[in-house]
Parts: C-alpha cells; structure tokens; sequence
C-alpha cells in the first residue's frame, strides 16, 4: 500500500505580518513588508501556490514568480522584493 504524496510547497498560515510557506521539510516567512504582492489578495489565491522547478514559485492566480533564494534572502533582492511597498 503506498501513501499519498505530501504537497512539495503548502501555505501553512497567514497572518496580518505576512504568511509561511511549508517548502518540503523547511518553513519560510513571507512578511507583506518585503512582499507586497500578497498584502491585499483573496487568501484563496495565496494558498494556490506551485513548484514548477526545485528554485521557483508560482502563484497561478496572481501570475507572480519568485525564486526561492529571494524568500531567504530578500536582502539580496531589494529591488524586486521592496518594489511597490
């Protein structure tokens, strides 16, 4: 009897500082500080969340793209993970 496969990336909470992604066996914090995108969307369309690829997100919905890198290190990112806020 096999069992089900777990889903590789699931949005595991939300709150009013941002929400946190479960990306295989590590969590990462999205705060809408630094990732303006999600602050005034529908949390239907942030909880439909995809791994295409072992680096990259994809919100369907919302047709936005990060890479992974970009959530741990925002720092890193300035440009792309601070515009519009």
């Amino acid at each position: 009897m096999s069992r089900p496969l777990l889903p590789q990336v699931e949005v595991t909470n939300i709150s009013r500082q941002g929400f946190w992604l479960l990306l295989r066996d590590e969590e990462l914090f999205l705060p809408f500080a630094e990732f303006p995108w999600f602050r005034d969307v529908p949390v239907s369309k942030i909880l439909h969340v995809q791994l295409p690829a072992s680096n990259h997100l994809y919100w369907p919905e919302l047709d936005l793209d990060l890479a992974v890198e970009s959530i741990r290190n925002p720092e890193r990112f300035p440009l792309f993970s601070r515009s519009g806020a």
